[in-house]
């Protein structure tokens, strides 16, 4: 996957994308909802709805419904009831002061990952001379001249 198109690398339909995506959602889904958060409470069906239309982020109410009540146990958001024209009350989420000092903290902290990771990512490996290959820890190396014979 060393340099490609975007469009060439993400295909969701792909297993091992779909997987790969999964893996990557599950860390940065809570900084992203909690950055969501930044401008106005919100509605659990509405930040799903804002996180699946944003491509690579799609996800569900059985994912972001528990990470809500874990990030409010937490104190990151609160909740409040708000009457709606169409049903019972709704549950909103706003960003609480300590959530908002978890925004920030990922903000600063993500540019550094990404960039990281986009090293590594797009850096194909190279060939390690022989001379210079580390034993493997299985290996012993004698320490001493007695454990040499």
């Amino acid at each position: 996957m060393y340099d490609m198109e975007p469009d060439l690398a993400m295909n969701p339909a792909d297993p091992a994308v779909a997987d790969a995506l999964d893996r990557l959602r599950r860390g940065a889904v809570e900084p992203c909802v909690l950055t969501l958060l930044i401008s106005a409470p919100a509605h659990a069906h509405d930040i799903v709805r804002a996180l699946s239309a944003i491509p690579g982020l799609v996800t569900s109410e059985g994912t972001v419904y528990p990470m809500l009540s874990r990030m409010r146990r937490a104190g990151l958001v609160q909740t409040h009831w708000q009457e709606s024209p169409s049903g019972p009350p709704r549950r909103y989420y706003a960003l609480t002061d300590e959530g908002s000092l978890a925004v920030a903290a990922f903000a600063r902290a993500w540019p550094t990952f990404r960039h990281a990771a986009d090293t590594i990512v797009r850096t194909p490996p190279r060939a390690e001379p022989a001379d210079s290959v580390v034993p493997s820890p299985a290996t012993t190396i004698p320490t001493t001249a007695q454990e040499s014979r």
